[in-house]
């Protein structure tokens, strides 16, 4: 064999030993998971429930982790596109991602078309905290409390309105269970996203809306909107004479929206687990409570199968109301 030949095969052999060592590596190094930044990837647009809530994770679970946790928007089709983002990357624990109750109960209820599979494509890590949501009415609509606002869609039809933002979007489903429950019917108005619909309701183009308490709290304190229900387990200390659907008579409306982190299928369980204890640490900070708070948020951080079964629960949920209302998706 040539000098040559010999250096040829050296290089071979060097190679191959770099590349078997680049692929054995990340798996050698699951124990020093996080030794790199790590993404969350937020399924909406800055500013919205689902981003506040993700910032605010993210920081905390990076001081517990030891790593920075960028937080990362993707957003578009009502949170399809970035929930398909998480579950097609690398389930190795540095790409987290924010779940909803629209990623992971109504868009799977609804789209049949989604290029993700809420239940397969992600590990549940915890979820995080629960945000009600109000229905609010413009001043102009005659009515102080939710039993007026029924009894004058009774008396009239489809004369008042309520905005959305989109068909077929979580609070178009809301909507559409809460009309069913109540025998009223209400002229949907759907927009292009959740501000627009804020800022029609909020000019009086339309008489009424559901929407994230974070985001509709300032105009109701300064009475621009009147809330009249909450949906959630229980009465908001931020609105503590508003009561909630279940109090109206409506349980069936469920008990709000959540907020919660997920990973790829495939991320090991190791790494599954120092997320879950990061996520688990924040909740027992009292700044991070006070925060939640400030949000109207309460603080729901369980195990994954807690998450798991969440989701399963809004699946179920969104899956009977989508047929019984015949919820037709559009794109």
């Amino acid at each position: 064999m040539s000098v040559f030949s010999s250096k040829i095969l050296r290089g071979v052999a060097a190679g191959a030993a770099t590349v078997l060592f680049g692929f054995t590596a990340p798996a050698a190094a699951q124990g020093d998971y996080p030794n790199a930044p790590i993404r969350l990837v937020v399924p909406f647009a800055p500013g919205g429930s689902t981003d506040l809530v993700g910032r605010m994770i993210a920081e905390y679970i990076g001081k517990s982790l030891g790593q920075s946790v960028v937080v990362e928007n993707k957003a578009g089709a009502g949170g399809a596109l970035g929930a398909e983002y998480i579950a097609r990357s690398k389930p190795d624990g540095y790409t987290l991602g924010m779940a909803s109750v629209s990623t992971h109960g109504s868009n799977p209820a609804i789209y049949s078309d989604l290029k993700y599979d809420a239940r397969k494509d992600f590990v549940p890590i915890s979820n995080v905290m629960s945000v009600p949501s109000v229905f609010a009415v413009h001043p102009d609509v005659p009515a102080k409390t939710m039993q007026e606002f029924i009894a004058l869609a009774k008396a009239e039809p489809g004369k008042y309105s309520f905005a959305s933002p989109g068909v077929a979007s979580l609070g178009h489903a809301n909507i559409e269970n809460f009309m069913m429950l109540a025998g009223i019917e209400l002229l949907h108005v759907p927009y292009r996203g959740a501000g627009p619909a804020l800022n029609d309701a909020l000019a009086g183009q339309v008489d009424a809306i559901t929407d994230n308490l974070s985001s509709t709290l300032p105009h109701l304190k300064e009475g621009r909107l009147r809330p009249l229900a909450v949906l959630a387990a229980e009465r908001s200390e931020l609105l503590p004479d508003v009561p909630t659907y279940a109090e109206l008579g409506f349980p069936e409306m469920g008990t709000g929206g959540w907020f919660g982190v997920v990973a790829p299928a495939g991320t090991p369980q190791e790494v599954v687990d120092k997320v879950s204890a990061a996520i688990q640490d924040a909740a027992k900070d009292p700044a991070f409570q006070e925060r939640a708070r400030n949000l109207g948020g309460t603080i729901r951080v369980g195990t994954p199968q807690d998450f798991a079964n969440d989701i399963e629960s809004a699946i179920e949920r969104y899956t009977r109301v989508a047929k019984a209302a015949n919820i037709t998706p559009q794109r």
